[in-house]
């Protein structure tokens, strides 16, 4: 399975019978375990999910500075603070980002998804912040999987994001060199972890 799923469709499904007995069984519907329940109905059958990365394996972040300038020594503590938080969010599942500056955390994505977090967060650190993207703990790479695109790009400078950091070997990079091109320009760094 690839491509994004909005998360506000989890709200607006019109399952058949066979979907609904399905999610009659879930505690929680986020797509986690909605992914999951798919992917066990589908091994029933004999088919079996392969992970997102497969044949983009060389669009998985690697670790370093990626794009950009290097990083002050704030950006780096924002960095390391912002991913203790990111992590602990995703590994409760409320969602993968989190936005920081100078040692606040900004904004937290839940539902809304990736690039709205980002414009929200933009809108309160006005400019500089810091983007932190991680994959969950236990990530499973069939779906889900963390990614940073071109558009993501565009709404971190429209935001006046200063930097991007990504988990690395968990993050796709879907068209590297042109992310890689409009960061530079926009003076965004990225950097994998």
């Amino acid at each position: 399975m690839a491509g994004q799923i909005a998360p506000d469709n989890l709200f607006d499904l019109r399952p058949d019978w066979k979907a609904l007995l399905l999610l009659a069984q879930l505690k929680q519907r986020n797509a986690e375990s909605i992914f999951a329940a798919i992917a066990n109905e589908l091994s029933k059958v004999g088919v079996d999910l392969l992970p997102a990365t497969t044949f983009l394996e060389g669009s998985l972040a690697q670790a370093g500075l990626i794009a950009g300038p290097k990083l002050s020594r704030q950006e780096e503590q924002d960095v390391d603070f912002g991913w203790k938080i990111a992590k602990e969010i995703a590994g409760l599942d409320i969602g993968q980002t989190v936005i920081v500056k100078n040692g606040t955390i900004v904004a937290v994505e839940a539902l809304e998804g990736t690039n709205d977090v980002i414009k929200r967060g933009g809108t309160l650190a006005r400019q500089g912040a810091v983007m932190v993207k991680v994959a969950k703990p236990n990530q499973d790479m069939r779906f889900d999987v963390p990614v940073v695109g071109v558009e993501t790009i565009r709404v971190a400078a429209s935001a006046k994001m200063r930097v991007i950091a990504v988990e690395a070997g968990k993050t796709l990079l879907l068209e590297k060199d042109t992310i890689v091109e409009l960061a530079n320009r926009s003076r965004i760094s990225i950097v994998a972890r």
